[in-house]
């Protein structure tokens, strides 16, 4: 059976079959083996779909592309360049903090790519930055939105872990500031050895500006993370609020969107919300059928028989899930990963919470680690610059993000510290 629900996924998987297909293939030949009745299918993934943190899903997606649509993103980058003033490579720095501001509203990467990257990656270019410096900032940045709430990943990790969601967004903070700390100091010394400066100086006017012309889309993030940790509302309903939000401001106060295009938004969250709740149900079959068959028992006793330090061993699940993650997509990996490898974090003594963070962190990477990283895709698909182009510039973006997953791994308490004050 062991061999059976893990070497027949990577056969099909060689084969191109869509990921949702391999799952349920694996599944039901599995499920002839285990002499389990059909019917088993359609429960479990009616189980897994039947979840109110999923809805959270749906809402974040239309609340984000309606953002990026409708005009609160390119007032949040106005915003965010009239703070950073003289900072040298004020470009670069301005589209990572968008970067990180869009992930307080978003929660999706492949998202950010698109509405961050359209906004700021002709800027760069245009100032001097090379194609490949470019493209892998645009590439990486957006998987601070994997990490900095509210995050999709942390909301999938906590329904296949029954962990908090609003515990793992407030364990998200910290580690996301930390990845982009990192980032924005490589940005610097790029700037710096390449002689670019064109920055220009801070303009306490046009910041008051940008900030009462930008005070709705600022205001967006204020109600949704303001909403969550005061105990306004949980996540779920923090989503709502935000769709409610975002049609308000983009369609009546600023006006840049009609109704067919907000019906359009609705149609694309729509096949979006499809690809990823079948992928969701398909996922959480795979993984029921991995408990119930024994293997994520001989996978806990296998590692937990190494008899290596903890340290060790958290360093060979983090290789694993790198490797996974630049092959499977997010949403799968957690679903399928989580509830095998929670046990084996426990044994060590490693808290949920934390282990959480590392699970999403690792897998955040694969977005952007080449060859079959879904920010990639997205990126090129948009601005067509080649594989061996972009490959390179990522390669600095990688390393500095497996830097910050090692502090991650082994400083708890930057996970911890502020959760526990939730």
């Amino acid at each position: 059976m062991l061999l059976l629900l893990v070497v027949l996924p990577i056969i099909l998987l060689v084969l191109g079959i869509p990921i949702f297909l391999i799952l349920l293939a694996t599944s039901e030949v599995a499920l002839l083996f285990l002499r389990l009745p059909s019917t088993v299918v359609h429960q479990v993934m009616y189980d897994s779909l039947n979840k109110w943190p999923l809805l959270a899903v749906p809402f974040f997606i239309f609340a984000g592309d309606l953002m990026a649509r409708g005009g609160i993103s390119v007032r949040l980058l106005r915003w965010v360049t009239s703070m950073i003033g003289t900072v040298r490579g004020s470009l670069p720095m301005t589209s990572l903090g968008l970067a990180a501001v869009f992930g307080a509203i978003s929660g999706a990467t492949s998202a950010g790519v698109a509405a961050v990257g359209q906004l700021t990656y002709p800027q760069m270019r245009k100032a001097g930055y090379s194609e490949k410096f470019a493209g892998g900032l645009v590439t990486a940045e957006n998987a601070l939105d994997n990490l900095i709430p509210p995050s999709l990943g942390f909301i999938l990790y906590g329904i296949a872990a029954e962990t908090s969601v609003v515990h793992l967004f407030a364990a998200g903070i910290i580690p996301g500031l930390v990845l982009a700390g990192l980032f924005a100091l490589y940005i610097y010394v790029y700037a710096y050895r390449q002689g670019i400066r064109e920055s220009q100086a801070f303009s306490f006017s046009e910041f008051l500006y940008a900030s009462r012309d930008g005070l709705w889309a600022v205001g967006a993030i204020a109600i949704i993370l303001g909403g969550i940790y005061s105990g306004a509302f949980s996540p779920t309903e923090a989503a709502g609020v935000a769709c409610v939000y975002a049609i308000f401001v983009t369609y009546f106060v600023y006006k840049e969107v009609t109704l067919a295009q907000l019906f359009a938004v609705a149609t694309r969250t729509m096949m979006l919300t499809a690809l990823v709740f079948i992928i969701v149900a398909a996922a959480s079959l795979y993984a029921w059928l991995l408990t119930i068959s024994g293997v994520a028992q001989i996978t806990a006793e296998f590692i937990t028989g190494l008899h290596a330090s903890p340290w060790v061993i958290l360093l060979i699940i983090n290789m694993f899930l790198l490797l996974v993650g630049c092959v499977l997509d997010t949403a799968t990996a957690l679903l399928v990963l989580a509830p095998l490898l929670l046990p084996v974090a426990k044994t060590l003594g490693v808290d949920p919470i934390h282990f959480g963070v590392i699970v999403v962190m690792n897998l955040t990477i694969g977005t952007f680690t080449p060859p079959f990283g879904i920010n990639i895709f997205v990126f090129q698909a948009l601005f067509k610059v080649p594989s061996t182009t972009l490959y390179p510039g990522l390669m600095p973006f990688v390393a500095l993000a497996i830097l910050a997953l090692m502090l991650v791994t082994y400083i708890p308490a930057l996970s911890l510290w502020l959760a526990r004050m939730v």
